[in-house]
């Protein structure tokens, strides 16, 4: 009876399936998506539930397990940074898995797995983005010019009736 083992083997020994795990967890976290098989995905799953859980709590000693999991300091960085604005509120399920259908070759069912709560980053947004801030930036450039504009007009305003007063002639 196999009750109160966690976990897939995948026909792989222990260290192995150790290793390829922190190695994927850690592309997962670096690129906030990766393509794998749909076993891979479901076990990869509650690993990053686990370190995104630890970057939430966010004190000394989950850094130091995280570190024990994941052994690129900037990915934990970057993990415990976002954690509590990107998961904050959300308890559990940071993960979602999109099938992709089946592999050429072997036919093995194929996923994508990526993070909840992703920056967005497609190009259309990135188009949006860069278009409002344009607009943005274009409307105080012309509220400058009309300031300066009338700040000139004005102060030309005032030399031209100065020198056109009744004392002038």
């Amino acid at each position: 009876m196999r009750h109160r083992k966690a976990g897939v083997k995948l026909n792989r020994t222990g260290s192995h399936r150790n290793a390829m795990f922190r190695n994927m967890v850690t592309s997962l976290l670096k690129y906030d998506r990766i393509r794998t098989t749909d076993a891979k995905a479901k076990e990869l799953r509650r690993w990053a539930d686990h370190l995104v859980t630890l970057a939430k709590r966010g004190d000394l000693h989950a850094r130091r397990q995280a570190l024990s999991i994941v052994r690129e300091k900037q990915v934990v960085y970057k993990l415990f940074d976002e954690a509590a604005e990107r998961f904050g509120n959300t308890s559990g399920g940071y993960t979602r898995i999109v099938k992709l259908g089946r592999r050429p070759g072997d036919a093995a069912a194929m996923s994508m797995i990526e993070l909840i709560g992703m920056v967005s980053t497609s190009k259309k947004d990135k188009k949006k983005k860069q278009k409002a801030s344009e607009t943005i930036a274009e409307k105080e450039t012309d509220a400058a010019t009309k300031k300066t504009e009338e700040v000139i007009a004005e102060s030309e305003g005032k030399t031209e009736s100065e020198s056109t007063g009744p004392d002038a002639e």
